[in-house]
């Protein structure tokens, strides 16, 4: 007996083949059509377990067929497809109270996953969010699978109030992430407030945050209110949480054990609600090894962990990025520029340290510096000649050692910033970006033997195994012979 009946529409012919064979296999009863309004004909006779419907159909956009079929009938999930990879897809998805939205090409596997969960969660319903926003003005760019599959977490974050931690390097976007979530939640017309803990004097986090009372210090002649009073309402986005010193970490722990704080200074406590949202580019299980971060907030704060991917792990993503920086530059009067498919290519061989943020500024440079019209290979060669910390060609920079060819990347990464400094973290980064090939070189010369690679290196065996399991080291062990 078939498990449910599913209904499917897409135009293309082969999906709609495809997705029978699989859903037919796995034991359910499909039923495919190519239009929307055979859809909605089977909808509304009451046909259907689960609706499978692709966005643009060549008689109605399903985008505006889904809230009459919700309306008919609410307990109805519905999974839309989209080639239309954008954030703004997953968004509006959700949007319209779609049980999940799946980008092509997809995963047979993960279609049938989300058959059956839609299936075994009857009557879920989403709260809608309006979304206010063009396309052209997402703060998030780029169609990888990475950025996919964080699309699809955010659509669904922005219809919960829950807790979120943001980690990835510095210059990947994780104060865009907290926009999004803000800007497209249930918390959209309240302040965003954000607050980086590097940036902060350590003596004066807490009454940034909790504010304080006249008198509460030295200095203090009037009460001040904190970050977490003017974002009342709204969200508040605590950046670079792992630098939050271990005093204010307890106070911040207690106000989302109890919903409370006290002023600095102050005695009666004050009733708080604002959505949280932390980030950090550290590694804080290892912070709270170390003893540096509380083991508790940690998992108060890690409810719900959204890992952004380094621009080298998403290179396919550099054009789109690129054509939006270069129309931004356009608006802002710098010039308008095109840029040719081989400068794309050499764009992508770049190593990126400073992630999309370092790419941004790499454009606008262009755009400024350069008079031509459309910027090619040659131009990004130039501009990009010998930035990267492992060298890619011949000639003098091979036969440099180490410490110069660091030097020369470093002062190539900070003239990127032009007259501003690098974000936050330098020496982590730096520090994991050299460790990193260290580990796998000595790990290859070993051929994966990890007790000589320990002898190797100077190391404990255990602390290299713990690194290669931070760091996400893949070993291979060959044997000889």
């Amino acid at each position: 007996m078939a498990r449910g009946t599913i209904l499917i529409a897409d135009d293309d012919t082969a999906i709609r083949t495809v997705l029978n064979q699989a859903l037919a296999r796995a034991g359910f009863a499909p039923r495919a059509t190519g239009n929307a309004a055979t859809l909605w004909r089977w909808v509304s006779q009451g046909e259907g377990d689960v609706v499978i419907t692709d966005v643009v159909m060549p008689d109605e956009n399903a985008f505006d067929l889904i809230p009459r079929m919700k309306k008919l009938r609410p307990d109805l999930p519905i999974i839309v497809m989209s080639a239309q990879n954008t954030l703004m897809t997953a968004l509006t998805a959700a949007e319209k109270g779609a049980f999940e939205y799946l980008p092509k090409p997809f995963d047979l596997n993960e279609v049938v996953a989300v058959v059956s969960r839609a299936l075994s969660e009857p009557g879920r319903k989403r709260q809608t969010v309006t979304t206010e926003r063009e396309t052209d003005e997402l703060p998030l760019i780029g169609r990888s699978l990475p950025m996919q599959d964080i699309y699809r977490v955010l659509a669904r974050l922005t219809q919960s109030d829950l807790t979120v931690m943001i980690n990835g390097e510095s210059g990947t976007g994780k104060e865009l992430v907290a926009r999004v979530l803000h800007d497209y939640g249930k918390r959209r017309h309240g302040p965003f407030v954000a607050i980086n803990m590097a940036a902060i004097p350590r003596e004066l986090i807490e009454s940034e945050l909790f504010g304080h009372e006249k008198g509460a210090f030295t200095g203090a002649q009037t009460r001040t209110p904190g970050r977490f009073e003017q974002a009342e309402g709204g969200t508040l986005f605590l950046d670079e949480i792992g630098d939050m010193p271990l005093e204010a970490q307890t106070r911040l722990l207690r106000v989302l054990q109890q919903g409370e704080y006290t002023t600095v200074g102050g005695r009666t406590p004050i009733k708080t609600n604002v959505r949280i949202i932390a980030a950090t580019h550290r590694d804080l299980k290892t912070q709270i090894q170390q003893g540096l971060f509380r083991e508790d907030l940690f998992y108060r704060l890690n409810v719900v962990p959204i890992r952004l991917p380094p621009l080298r792990e998403r290179l396919e993503d550099i054009g789109d990025l690129v054509r939006h920086f270069l129309r931004q530059a356009s608006r802002e009067g710098l010039g308008q520029k095109s840029i040719e498919s081989a400068a794309i290519e050499r764009l992508k061989a770049h190593p990126w340290p400073g992630n999309v943020r370092e790419l941004e500024n790499v454009v606008r440079r262009l755009v400024a510096l350069y008079t031509q019209d459309t910027l090619t290979a040659q131009i990004v060669e130039q501009e990009l000649a010998g930035s990267a910390l492992t060298p890619q060609g011949g000639g003098a920079a091979e036969s440099a050692d180490l410490g110069e060819a660091v030097e020369r990347y470093l002062q190539r990464y900070f003239s990127t910033f032009g007259n501003d400094l690098p974000p936050p973290g330098l020496y982590d980064r730096v520090i994991r970006d050299v460790e990193k090939p260290l580990l796998s070189a000595a790990l290859a010369a070993t051929r994966g033997n990890q007790i000589r690679a320990a002898e190797l290196l100077g190391l404990n065996r255990n602390t290299l195994r713990a690194r290669i399991r931070d760091l996400n080291i893949r070993v291979f062990r060959t044997v000889e012979g």
